[in-house]
């Protein structure tokens, strides 16, 4: 199972969903790096379960213990060794999920791949549970991006039909992008939240999910970052934003919008001002040959609706071999996409930084 990814900043993720702990190891961190903790366990709280009626009832507290790499409050260089406890698993709940496969969830590949020994509970490694060291490496991630001026931000651009204003392509100024992060229901449009909030909950009701888009800029981007082909600026992200459970889909700036416009409409023309250069549109999202242009990282995620559901659904019993019905019990979400906007400012501020870090050779 392949747990680590970076270049200069490398990350290795462990633990189940039920089990005792999950956690990190981060490795490639600077020396003498004082931790914002308190800033950490804001983002951990952001995507923590139970806080609302929005999100599964399992309630977590993201209490993180630091094992090592940390002296004085400041990193040592030495490998960062982070444990977040479980403690509120409901493992009785998914007992039948051992031989009875969720739909659309990855129980029944993970069971062949691994032979029936993959631990089921909760979903295992396949769980969105994992992505708390994601989130808890993204705070590290943006203290250190922070120093060099460079922030990201999401909103969810869209629940079910539901759509939401978009971001300004050419840059949204920091203070938007913090506001939206003390929201629960991130959105620029107040209307469009509270419709949003309707729908989850008729999810809800219904024992139904929804999925959703998020959109994602990074603002004060230098110019340069990336390599061409493998190590290109979308590749790098695009690998690790398909590393998050239940993203589907990825498209930077226009996307698939591009494939209908004429390059005289497509192309972002440059101009000088106040003697930098900058674009007159950002259609491209930011990139240009698999590099950074200057202009701000704009990309939306597709986020499918949450798999596990109280509805009945037609499956298979894997020991037995026959076909069956399966209506999940247990506690899940109705819409997974604002527990997973902190994830994916995550995954991407971590992300950014190792282009960062592999443009200056650090």
């Amino acid at each position: 199972m392949s747990s680590t990814f970076g270049e200069k900043i490398k990350m290795t993720i462990f633990g189940e969903s039920h089990g005792p702990a999950i956690g990190l190891v981060i490795d490639g961190l600077p020396a003498g790096l004082k931790l914002d903790q308190a800033a950490i366990k804001k983002e951990l709280d952001r995507r923590a379960p139970g806080k609302n009626s929005f999100s599964t009832a399992r309630r977590e507290k993201e209490e993180y213990r630091i094992e090592s790499g940390l002296f004085e409050e400041r990193t040592t260089g030495m490998p960062l060794c982070v444990l977040i406890p479980n403690t509120d698993a409901h493992s009785s709940d998914y007992s039948i999920l051992k031989q009875v496969m969720r739909p659309g969830h990855g129980d029944y590949p993970g069971y062949v791949k691994y032979g029936g020994f993959n631990d089921y509970r909760g979903g295992g490694a396949f769980s969105g549970r994992l992505t708390a060291p994601l989130v808890f490496m993204g705070a590290v991630a943006k203290q250190l991006l922070a120093k060099e001026k460079i922030s990201v931000g999401a909103h969810i651009a869209s629940i079910g039909a539901v759509q939401d204003t978009p971001f300004n392509p050419l840059g949204e100024k920091p203070k938007l992008l913090q506001k939206l992060s003390t929201m629960t229901l991130p959105t620029l449009s107040d209307a469009a939240g509270e419709e949003m909030a309707t729908v989850i909950q008729q999810a809800r009701e219904a024992k139904d999910s929804v999925g959703g888009t998020i959109e994602c800029m990074t603002c004060g981007i230098p110019v340069g970052l990336g390599e061409p082909y493998f190590d290109s600026v979308e590749s790098r992200l695009a690998h690790v934003l398909f590393s998050v459970p239940a993203v589907k889909a990825v498209e930077f700036g226009k996307g698939f919008a591009l494939s209908t416009m004429q390059g005289s409409s497509a192309n972002d023309g440059f101009k000088m001002d106040k003697g930098k250069v900058k674009a007159t549109t950002n259609n491209n999202g930011g990139i240009l040959g698999g590099l950074t242009t200057g202009m701000p990282i704009v990309f939306k995620v597709g986020i499918k609706p949450t798999s596990s559901i109280g509805l009945p659904q037609k499956t298979i019993n894997v020991v037995e071999k026959k076909n069956t019905v399966l209506e999940i019990q247990g506690r899940h979400d109705p819409c997974i996409v604002p527990r997973a906007i902190p994830v994916i400012e995550a995954v991407t501020a971590w992300t950014i930084l190792d282009l960062y870090y592999m443009a200056k050779g650090s």
